[in-house]
C-alpha cells in the first residue's frame, strides 16, 4: 500500500485534518505553530493566530469554525463564537462537529495535569460541558446512524463507545491500545462504521471494526501520527515533529466528509429529532 507525503510542508505538531467536501479543500492545524492550513488540491495557504489553535471545521456557509486555546471563533473575521470556562494553562485541542452541526471540542492541560481536562459541546454562545475529569480530549466519531458516539482521552489508552441519542449515554470500552504500541490519537470513522484510530508514537494508523475488533493497520513512515480523515476512500493523515507532514494513501473504504459546524444548530434547549 502507497503511502505518500501530500507537500513537503512540514508542522510542529499538525492535527486535526478535516475534508471540506463543499470547496474540495483538506483543512489541517499546527498547534504549536498556531496555524490553520488549507489545501485545494494545488497548493497550501497558511492563517496564524495569536493562540494555539486545537482544531478546525468547514462552516455550512463557507467559512471556519476555529478552536483557540481561549474561544471558539470565526477564521475569517476572528468573531469570538464562545469562550472556554478555563485557565491560561489549559487550551483547546481535538475536535469535531456532530451529526447536527454542533461542534464538540476538548482541553488538556499545557502541564498535561491528570484529570484537569474536559469535553465541551457549543450551544449556542456557549461552551457546555459534556465530560470532565479529562486529561488529553482527543479523537471524537460518530456512527452513520447516529447511535454511537467513539472517544479517545489519549493517556487511558482506550477507545471508548458511547450510546448517543444528541447526548452521552451509557459508556463501555472498545478496545484497548498497549502502551508499546503507542497512545490512541485522533481519529475517523469510515462508512461501514470502522473506526481509524492514529497512534501517537506508533508510527501508525489502525482500523478497529465496530465491535473493536483490529482489522487492518497501516504503517506510517513518521513516529507520531495524530489523526486522519477521509475523502472518499483517500486517507489524509496528519503527523508531529520531528516529520510533521500530511500523508495521503488509499485506504480500501470509503469514508464520509466532516460535518459543516451549523451555527444554528439545535442547542440543549432545542431537541434534536434524534431524542
Amino acid at each position: 500500500m502507497s503511502v505518500e507525503p501530500l507537500t513537503e510542508l512540514r508542522c510542529e505538531l499538525g492535527e486535526g485534518p478535516r475534508w471540506d467536501a463543499a470547496t474540495g479543500t483538506l483543512l489541517w492545524v499546527d498547534i504549536e505553530q498556531k496555524l490553520l492550513h488549507r489545501w485545494d488540491g494545488t497548493r497550501v495557504e497558511s492563517q496564524r493566530f495569536d493562540e494555539r489553535i486545537g482544531c478546525a471545521a468547514p462552516t455550512e456557509d463557507g467559512d471556519v469554525v476555529v478552536a483557540l486555546a481561549s474561544r471558539v471563533a470565526l477564521a475569517s473575521t476572528g468573531e469570538t463564537l464562545a469562550r472556554f470556562p478555563h485557565g491560561p494553562d489549559l487550551r483547546a485541542n481535538d475536535g469535531a462537529c456532530d451529526p447536527e452541526g454542533r461542534l464538540w471540542v476538548g482541553t488538556m492541560h499545557l502541564e498535561q495535569t491528570r484529570g484537569a481536562a474536559a469535553l465541551y459541546r457549543l450551544d449556542g454562545g456557549e461552551l457546555v460541558e459534556k465530560l470532565d475529569g479529562l486529561t488529553i480530549s482527543n479523537g471524537i466519531g460518530w456512527s452513520a446512524d447516529r447511535s454511537r458516539m467513539w472517544f479517545v482521552d489519549t493517556p487511558t489508552q482506550r477507545i471508548v463507545e458511547y450510546d448517543y441519542d444528541g447526548e452521552l449515554g451509557e459508556c463501555r470500552v472498545l478496545a484497548r491500545i498497549e502502551e508499546e504500541d503507542g497512545s490512541p490519537d485522533g481519529l475517523a470513522v469510515d462508512a461501514e462504521d470502522g473506526i481509524w484510530v492514529a497512534l501517537w508514537g506508533g508510527s501508525c494508523v489502525r482500523r478497529y471494526t465496530p465491535d473493536g475488533d483490529l482489522d487492518r493497520v497501516i504503517p506510517i513512515p513518521a513516529e507520531h501520527v495524530t489523526s486522519c480523515c477521509f475523502a472518499g476512500t483517500t486517507l489524509y493523515v496528519t503527523t508531529a515533529a520531528p516529520d510533521g507532514r500530511v500523508y495521503v494513501t488509499d485506504a480500501g473504504v470509503a469514508g464520509p466528509a466532516c460535518q459543516p459546524f451549523r451555527r444554528t444548530a439545535p442547542s440543549d434547549a432545542e431537541p434534536t429529532s434524534a431524542r
